[in-house]
């Protein structure tokens, strides 16, 4: 007797998010079927044209634009930042690093600061209980 596997698939939205991409961006015979894992795979292994494209120029999703901002999601959110970025808005936000952009960072810096603080800790903490 064999066993079949059903082949995973996802929604559209899910893979976008996976590949790091902008759904309202893709082409619409992605956005209107389902991925497979395998298919996934694929596009992230050997990405095609509009998806090379997109990661270069966007429109970006937020997660994406944070990142290349060095901010939260919630500090795009606070600067006013709710759609989707270009690259080269992204670029031009850098150069004229408005206000709530320096501010943003700074609190971006200081939780990454207090988490490597408490990572040491605990560290320092677990090696003393190994002792």
């Amino acid at each position: 007797m064999t066993q079949h596997q059903s082949t995973q698939t996802m929604k559209p939205a899910t893979a976008a998010k996976k590949l790091g991409v902008y759904l309202d961006a893709t082409p619409a015979e992605f956005r209107e079927g389902v991925v497979s894992r395998a298919e996934l795979n694929a596009l992230q292994a050997d990405p095609p044209e509009w998806l090379r494209e997109l990661r270069r120029n966007g429109p970006h999703p937020r997660p994406v634009v944070a990142a290349k901002l060095g901010v939260s999601i919630s500090g795009l959110a606070r600067g006013g930042i709710t759609e989707p970025l270009t690259t080269e808005q992204i670029e031009e936000l850098k150069r004229e690093q408005p206000e709530w952009l320096q501010k943003e960072r700074a609190t971006q810096a200081e939780v990454r600061k207090e988490a490597a603080r408490v990572k040491a800790k605990q560290a320092e903490r677990a090696a003393r209980e190994d002792d």
